[in-house]
């Protein structure tokens, strides 16, 4: 499924006849993977601030959560996971996923619970799928289940589509997050 997929038939997606009136996926370093075609231009230092709250959570409570120029007023959310704002009658929901940002803007009909729902769900599943693509990768390493097809680099693998570098010890990924996988595997 390509992420422009996400947008137009997930995100945009009708539901009990409210939807998204824009929607985005971008990268933590700013880059649009896909976006609806309502989607505000984003500035570089939205982004920036968008992070920046992710790993300091309660920055954006003074100056506002902005989207395309538009401020929202930064209402509860989820440390670390999720930023919603609210502007009149309308809002966003920011969702962090392991190398993007799932962004939802609404008015009404839409209430923000529903744009929360919809956002929230795909950056939940597309989290849900890293991790598992992985931890399969690995039972099937660690369990040498067809040993002549299977690298050995497999999990290695999985981290570098997921953005890190893989390698003994802890190492930083291509966002500069430090990782240490902490295991030590012994075939027999």
């Amino acid at each position: 499924m390509s992420w422009q997929s996400y947008i137009d038939d997930h995100l945009m997606a009708d539901i009990d006849g409210c939807h998204l009136t824009a929607a985005a996926i971008v990268g933590h370093d700013g880059s649009v993977w896909a976006q609806s075609a309502t989607f505000p231009q984003f500035k570089p230092e939205e982004v920036t601030a968008i992070m920046n709250d992710f790993d300091n959570p309660g920055t954006l409570a003074p100056t506002g959560l902005y989207i395309g120029g538009t401020k929202y007023m930064v209402i509860q959310g989820e440390p670390g996971a999720v930023i919603r704002g609210k502007k009149g009658s309308g809002g966003a929901t920011v969702k962090k996923t392991n190398l993007a940002l799932i962004i939802g803007i609404y008015d009404e009909p839409m209430t923000p619970g529903q744009c929360n729902m919809v956002v929230e769900k795909i950056g939940d599943y597309l989290i849900e799928q890293v991790m598992s693509t992985f931890i399969r990768c690995l039972e099937l390493w660690v369990l040498g289940y067809n040993k002549k097809s299977l690298s050995s680099d497999c999990p290695r693998q999985s981290l570098q589509k997921l953005g890190y570098a893989a390698g003994a010890g802890a190492q930083r990924s291509t966002f500069g997050h430090e990782i240490s996988l902490g295991i030590e595997i012994r075939l027999v």
